[in-house]
């Protein structure tokens, strides 16, 4: 799928201007990093790398777009030209996707003459900033959940695209499941899902609904029981199903109390194996409330498509080199550091993470027996480096990277960035 026009008109007018002075094939250095995290987090995700690569590997100006870009009067001839034989053929490194990020952290870098640079700021800042506001978000929640089950359900609660990146960037971040088929198609993610209470309504009964849907899929399906009455419907749900019942879904009310009360009552008609899944909007504060019940999943939408509170993860793209180089921005409040970095993060012998450490990409300080160099390289001359991980990797990648931070950095509670950064 062509992502050409995924760029903004400055983009192309600066491209225009470089063309026309001949400062267009300058060798320059962009990154891509977070002045801060969003408000309260302590640690961000770094998310969609693997949906950007593959967006870089197909951007290009076909036919129609440049046909759009000329009627309007965009750019000019020269550079109409000069897009028709566009292809990315730099160099990109970048922090897996997986790996923790902090503030001011090296996210991604771009090295590329300065025209094949600069028309990717859109897409790459659109696809990183979303994903990994989404994981980030999701993160939470399953480090709330505490283990039990995850399965995302936000796909009527955003854009139908967002709703499949989304579904991808949750279960990077450790879900387990979603209820969007398309990213089930796309990404080869676990889907799950059940009934809604307009399958109950349709029917002259709840007993006939439930009935239909045992039939139809089987004793270890999940029964939604609240559509009026949860113990009558509980009541039903064991009646038709059998004590074998796969599960009941709460979506309504005090999800606590309606717990405690589904489990007492689920035994005592012999289901003690059945399943108790909540619904209704949950985020990371809420999961973390229930802890203590007797839950054994969750279903999550609107939070988590919408990065719990902070949709966007705040990440820039800046020209950091020209021609070997470091150049920065002065800004008061947007201020940036020049030149090309790399980074490394320091850890106990426990495996504790102590530091993030950012330095000049060449200078490297001398590795300690526990340090890891972050950057992996992505992209060379325009080709996809063999080997990267897979999203099954990529999630065992942060499920370690969490393990490893300080205890206090896990509390949901406002407070400084887990691990502190340092800049040589």
């Amino acid at each position: 799928m062509s992502t050409s026009l995924f760029t903004d008109h400055y983009e192309l007018t600066m491209l225009a201007g470089a063309l026309r002075d001949g400062t267009a094939d300058r060798p320059c250095v962009f990154e891509v990093f977070a002045r801060r995290l969003p408000e309260g987090r302590r640690y961000g995700v770094v998310a969609g790398t693997g949906r950007l690569l593959d967006a870089i590997d197909a951007f290009r100006f076909g036919p129609a777009e440049l046909e759009l870009l000329e009627r309007t009067d965009v750019v000019d001839r020269a550079t109409l030209d000069w897009l028709a034989d566009y292809r990315f053929t730099g160099d990109v490194d970048g922090y897996p996707e997986g790996e923790l990020y902090f503030p001011g952290s090296p996210i991604l870098s771009v090295r590329a003459p300065f025209g094949v640079g600069v028309v990717l700021e859109t897409l790459a800042l659109s696809i990183l900033n979303h994903d990994s506001a989404i994981a980030s978000a999701a993160a939470r929640m399953v480090g709330a959940a505490n283990g039990r089950r995850m399965i995302e359900m936000g796909s009527r609660r955003t854009h139908e695209d967002a709703a499949v990146a989304s579904a991808r960037a949750a279960y990077l971040a450790g879900f387990t499941a979603t209820s969007n088929l398309e990213a089930a198609r796309r990404h080869g993610i676990p889907t799950a899902g059940t009934c809604a209470h307009a399958f109950t309504l349709l029917h002259d009964s709840e007993e006939e609904a439930f009935r239909s849907q045992v039939e139809a899929l089987g004793a270890d399906t999940t029964l939604l029981v609240d559509t009026y009455d949860i113990t009558a419907g509980i009541k039903t749900a064991v009646e038709v199903a059998g004590p074998g019942l796969g599960a009941v879904r709460i979506d309504s009310g005090d999800l606590g109390v309606l717990a405690r009360q589904a489990r007492d009552q689920l035994d005592s008609l012999g289901a003690k194996n059945t399943r108790i899944v909540v619904s209704g909007d949950l985020d990371e504060y809420s999961i973390a409330a229930l802890r203590a019940e007797p839950v054994d999943a969750y279903g999550v939408g609107t939070s988590v498509v919408t990065g719990s509170g902070a949709p966007t993860a705040g990440m820039v793209y800046k020209l950091v080199d020209v021609d070997g180089r470091p150049v920065a921005k002065r800004s008061s409040h947007k201020e940036s550091r020049g030149g090309r970095k790399n980074a490394l993060r320091r850890h106990k012998d426990t495996g504790t993470a102590l530091e993030e450490v950012v330095f000049p990409s060449d200078d490297t300080p001398e590795l300690g027996p526990h340090d890891r160099l972050l950057p992996v390289p992505l992209i060379r001359a325009g080709r996809r480096v063999d080997g990267l991980d897979t999203l099954a990797e990529s999630r065992e990648r942060l499920r370690a990277a969490l393990v490893s931070v300080p205890w206090e950095g896990l509390k949901l509670s406002r407070g400084e960035p887990a691990i502190p950064t340092t800049f040589l």
